[in-house]
């Protein structure tokens, strides 16, 4: 089933291709205006902000938490009846170390708070907790896209893999521009979308 949207489209082909060309675009606008500076990192209300900032010009609930219960494959992320109550739950984790940080991303992904486009909001939610607690981003193009899918999969119950991948790339560069886009790219390719590449869409 298609995903009801702002632009119409009952093809889902088309809506990937659409979704994909505007929300890069908005990411991009979302770097170089600062909006992405003013974020309060580790927040529920910082994150609800990335999703409606990428997804507002595509979906009515950009930025507003899930009211329907939703899957993966054979994973069922956090219920609906108990998704506020996780949510306050994942805000008040610590986020000060390195292994705090992973394992609050981690629960932020079991919780998977939005009808669409969880992934690509969390990673940058997940730098911008990095950036502002160790002075550090994860340079993504060091991360191949089956080993962080299989870590990611295991990581409720075991988080060891998604770590090890989190800490060999882990990068001080934290304010450039290339890493900020090719970082984009590489979330959206993760979810499968491939079809924009990013830089020239600049």
């Amino acid at each position: 089933m298609v995903l009801k949207n702002k632009l119409n489209i009952t093809n889902q082909i088309e809506l990937n291709k659409k979704e994909e060309k505007i929300s890069k675009e908005k990411a991009v606008l979302f770097f170089d205006s600062g909006k992405i500076d003013t974020i309060k990192a580790g927040t529920v209300e910082g994150l609800k902000q990335i999703h409606k900032f990428l997804f507002e010009d595509i979906y009515d609930f950009a930025g507003q938490i899930r009211d329907v219960n939703i899957s993966k494959g054979n994973f069922r992320f956090a219920p609906v009846m108990y998704l506020e109550q996780a949510l306050e739950n994942i805000e008040k984790m610590p986020q000060s170390t390195f292994d705090e940080i992973v394992e609050k991303y981690v629960e932020m992904n079991i919780a998977h708070p939005f009808r669409e486009g969880n992934g690509r909001a969390t990673r940058i939610w997940l730098d911008l907790i990095f950036k502002k607690e160790l002075k550090m981003v994860v340079n993504w193009d060091k991360i191949d896209k089956e080993d962080y899918l299989s870590a990611m999969e295991r990581s409720p119950i075991k988080d060891i893999e998604i770590k090890h991948l989190f800490q060999n790339a882990l990068t001080n560069k934290i304010n450039e521009r290339e890493i900020f886009m090719k970082g984009i790219d590489i979330s959206y390719y993760y979810e499968g979308y491939d079809e924009y590449d990013i830089h020239k869409l600049m």
